[in-house]
């Protein structure tokens, strides 16, 4: 759910326009959409009159419901049938730039070397490791290879796949991983012995959200999800025992899931519990599994921290005196009670203060350093703690924009750090950095087939000031040789939800829109976290209509300083981003070319007041609780759903999936059925359903690639680029 966009160019003449205008079939040989019927049901509240035509749309397995799915699944396929040949030509050439046998860098733990691979022709990846070699546990290439799973063989009888983890034992025995085979986040936990390749699943545990083993390798303690899908129960499974598995602690509060980890040293099990502006921790000593699990910092409204044991002591990374955190270091107290009590928290030692420009995003710890994520600016740096003493030390990059974050990290004692870099023209690449020293080294960089030649592209920031005067970050990307005087097509990407950063990133997918003339642009708007918590803190619950306003800001100003201009401009969102692009499209039609809204959350007051639909309680502290009038303005001021009405509209392509637990499917289907009676513009308005898979799109890496090329498919057919 993340990539980002915005872009650049000054006036073009109506020539260049023109093809735009010439790209529809003729309108007797157009497809029809299908009409959704209307059955009109009353959802008023608070005295405000709102009727719902298609409510009635919910109805899953309703026989009128699953033709009308159908219906429209073949609508947008007679749509497509014009392009399918560059549709396909699309796919080829982006598949062309994976390298189709790859594998991971390697990554030790105790004795044994963790990777995956993945073969020519092969849609998911194979999990093994290898053993290492001489008393130094070096890594042996020639050593043979032990499989863990190969979702390849997951895959056979199952339409989608999906994992969760993979938790290898301390014994190094036993494997348990969860599959989810529907896309709907129902994950099965398997338990298989890695030297037998013995397999079997846990019955009773059809929702295992999360998993560790305790230090005895015979108790695995999981977390199950209700109906609602919210993470409420952690259970203790034990190895060979006669009676069921044992419900250890449960969260009654419905703004809460439960969150499980152990600490890299092995020797802490954690079990947070966290809302959208609370969380808080209980721990348990790995070698006792039937012990009491002892809270932390007792739970307080509005306090968020993190726990990162090592040893004896904890790094505590809290926000009691800033939205942005400091990170304290201090001992755990034994016995009894809370870890930390009060007197310890006021004396302990500061490692670094709460700033006003900067957040503590994460936190690792090693045996002889601790590692901080800081963002500051819009941009992150590492910074390394030795906590013998001495002076800490920072990693800093030198692109203007680019994403850096901690990877997984699996040896307590390594002397070195591991975290994914990359950037909107530099591919993934994984790096190791000294804990000592900070001295980087380069394990690997994503291949790009084809010749990919980053000097040929180039990365802008930009700044626009929004409707209050507030300065909103934008990033771009662009070929070189192809920014021409005037305007371009352009495609705005956004989100602006959760506090999650849209950091810029590489895929090689967008090439192919790079490559004929496209910009690429991010808008860091309000209600994400690209400049840190206050930055989300102003685009949420009341304050959610400046994310909107915001992206509206950054698409005027791209428009303005002649990057483009609205018949050229695209925009792109997905989930919270769908919302995002059903709002600014209500707010603004005139200023997009068109809009491709990704399991758009857009029917945003009826599934609000729908308690009994995931997400939904626990979202009260995203977006407001519609049950009390003052909230329920907020929301029905932006609403996509709900602010629909007559005039010309962009081109429209919906994309849901049937499964998806987050945003269901009907959410679009409504929004596609109703945006159709009001539109008076003849621009199509798509809705393209994927029946067998979930929140995120097709599982397997072709089947998701064909999923963009169809998406890259619309975006150019609407530039008049897509022969090009």
């Amino acid at each position: 759910m993340h990539l980002l966009s915005c872009w650049r160019a000054v006036a073009r003449s109506v020539a260049l326009a023109a093809p735009l205008l010439a790209v529809w079939p003729a309108q007797a040989d157009a497809p029809q959409p299908p009409v959704a019927a209307k059955k009109p049901k009353d959802v008023s509240v608070h005295g405000d009159r709102r009727v719902d035509d298609y409510f009635w749309l919910r109805e899953k397995d309703d026989p009128e419901v699953q033709a009308h799915l159908k219906a429209e699944a073949a609508y947008a396929e007679a749509w497509y049938q014009p392009y399918a040949a560059a549709t396909d030509k699309l796919f080829e050439e982006m598949k062309g730039r994976i390298q189709q046998r790859d594998s991971a860098a390697p990554q030790r733990r105790g004795a044994w070397w963790y990777s995956s691979r993945i073969d020519v022709g092969q849609q998911y990846p194979v999990f093994f490791r290898t053993p290492a070699a001489g008393p130094d546990r070096q890594l042996d290439p020639k050593a043979p290879e032990q499989i863990l799973v190969d979702m390849n063989e997951l895959a056979k009888t199952r339409k989608f796949v999906n994992l969760n983890g993979l938790a290898v034992s301390p014994d190094d025995r036993l494997l348990a991983y969860g599959v989810d085979a529907t896309g709907a986040r129902d994950f099965e936990l398997h338990l298989r012995d890695i030297a037998t390749g013995e397999d079997r699943v846990l019955t009773t545990t059809p929702h295992a959200d999360a998993y560790v083993w305790a230090a005895d390798s015979r108790t695995l303690f999981y977390i199950r999800h209700n109906e609602a899908r919210r993470s409420h129960q952690l259970w203790r499974h034990q190895i060979g025992a006669a009676g069921p598995d044992v419900l250890v602690h449960e969260e009654p509060d419905e703004l809460f899931n439960l969150m499980l980890t152990k600490s890299l040293d092995g020797r802490t099990l954690m079990l947070g519990s966290m809302a959208k502006d609370t969380q808080d921790w209980r721990v348990l000593p790995a070698d006792q599994p039937e012990g009491r699990w002892r809270e932390v910092l007792p739970r307080r409204a509005g306090v968020e921290y993190g726990i990162t044991p090592v040893g004896r002591e904890l790094l505590l990374r809290i926000n009691d005196r800033g939205v942005n955190f400091r990170l304290l270091r201090l001992p755990m107290k034994p016995g009894t009670g809370p870890v930390v009590t009060a007197a310890a928290l006021k004396a302990a030692k500061e490692l670094i203060p709460h700033r006003a420009n900067a957040m503590i995003e994460q936190v690792a710890a090693f045996k002889t350093h601790a590692v901080a994520q800081v963002r500051e600016g819009g941009s992150v740096k590492l910074r390394l703690f030795p906590l013998a003493g001495g002076k800490p030390r920072d990693i800093v990059f030198q692109e203007l924009a680019y994403s850096a974050v901690l990877g997984e990290q699996r040896e307590f004692d390594a002397p070195r750090v591991r975290f994914a870099y990359n950037s909107l023209t530099t591919p993934p690449s994984t790096y190791e950095a000294e804990l000592a020293t900070g001295k980087l080294a380069l394990l690997k960089v994503q291949p790009v087939q084809g010749g990919y030649d980053a000097s040929l592209y180039a990365s802008e920031r930009l700044w626009v000031s929004a409707a209050d005067g507030t300065r909103v970050p934008i990033s771009l990307v662009y070929r070189k040789d192809k920014r021409k005087p005037g305007p371009q097509p352009l495609l705005l990407y956004g989100y602006g939800s959760y506090g999650i950063p849209m950091d810029p990133r590489f895929a090689s997918s967008r090439l192919s829109l790079l490559d004929r003339g496209v910009i690429f642009a991010i808008a860091h708007i309000r209600g994400g976290g690209d400049l840190g918590r206050q930055w989300y803190l102003d685009g949420k619950l009341g304050k959610k209509m400046n994310t909107f306003t915001d992206f509206v800001a950054c698409a005027q100003g791209l428009v303005d300083r002649g990057y483009t201009q609205p018949s050229q401009l695209i925009i792109n969102g997905g989930s919270a981003g769908g919302l995002l692009m059903g709002a600014v499209t209500n707010l603004r039609p005139d200023l997009f070319k068109a809009v491709v809204a990704q399991v758009p959350f857009v029917d945003v007051i009826n599934t609000m007041l729908d308690a009994t639909l995931p997400l939904t309680t626990e979202e009260y502290i995203e977006w407001g609780n519609p049950n009390t009038p003052a909230e329920y303005a907020w929301m029905r001021a932006y609403s996509p759903y709900d602010n629909l009405r007559p005039g010309a509209y962009p081109a429209v392509l919906a994309k849901t999936a049937i499964n998806d637990s987050q945003v269901p499917y009907w959410e679009a289907a409504k929004y596609v059925a109703k945006l159709r009676t009001v539109n008076t513009s003849r621009n199509p308005v798509l809705f393209d359903i994927n029946m067998t898979a979930g929140h995120g799109g097709a599982s397997g890496r072709f089947d998701a690639l064909r999923e963009t090329a169809r998406t890259y498919a619309f975006m150019l057919q609407q530039w008049g680029l897509l022969n090009e």
